[in-house]
């Protein structure tokens, strides 16, 4: 009868049986070992396959959010480079437009700035007194045809300003001298002494005047 005592050694037999069973237990355990081990790799390979895939998803992910972060801020740059790209068109056409308005609408202005001296001195020839009645007719007709110049010039859309009495205005009067007078407030325009013309709402020669001081 075979007897083991608590260490696994057998007892009652010869001693060649006994080494045959004691070499034969302990193979028998380092199989068992080593059957165990061989599935606890596989449950630490799935483990350590597991965490490298969960590794993978999440670096896929923050490249995938990182590329399409790059595309929405390229997305916002291109539209913004087109709103301002119409905006510049925009303002372009608006300004050509305006341009062009302005072209035809002062067309005559050099032509006009030329007339205004024959205009100046057919006035100042009306306002002389002629004392030799042999001169009147000749004063008439150079009246009509100061009238008749300003009426083509008024269709021109050319008028005179009115300046005196009026507060000087740079954009409109050419101060040539300051007077001291009690007839009118300081800055002035007390005199005009040679008219100032307006095309259309454009200035077209300021006023020469006199200006309170």
């Amino acid at each position: 009868m075979k007897v083991l005592n608590y260490e696994g050694e057998v007892k009652g037999l010869n001693p060649e049986k006994e080494e045959n069973i004691a070499t034969e237990t302990m193979n028998e355990e380092a199989a068992q070992a080593a059957h165990n081990h061989t599935e606890d790799i596989p449950a630490a390979d799935n483990a350590t396959a597991e965490s490298s895939e969960g590794n993978t998803s999440s670096s896929e992910g923050a490249v995938e959010d990182a590329e399409l972060a790059k595309a929405k801020a390229e997305a916002e740059e291109y539209q913004q480079r087109f709103l301002r790209a119409q905006a510049d068109f925009d303002n372009f056409r608006r300004r050509t437009l305006k341009e062009k308005e302005d072209l035809a609408k002062y067309a005559s202005a050099k032509l006009v700035t030329e007339l205004l001296p024959v205009l100046d001195n057919f006035e100042r020839a009306l306002a002389t007194e002629q004392a030799a009645s042999e001169a009147e007719s000749f004063i008439k007709g150079v009246d009509m045809i100061f009238r008749q110049l300003g009426q083509v010039l008024e269709q021109e859309g050319v008028k005179p300003m009115e300046a005196v009495g009026q507060p000087f205005n740079p954009e409109f009067h050419q101060a040539v001298m300051t007077v001291e007078t009690d007839e009118f407030e300081e800055g002035t325009v007390v005199e005009e002494l040679q008219k100032g013309y307006l095309l259309k709402d454009k200035v077209l020669r300021p006023a020469m005047v006199k200006v309170s001081g």
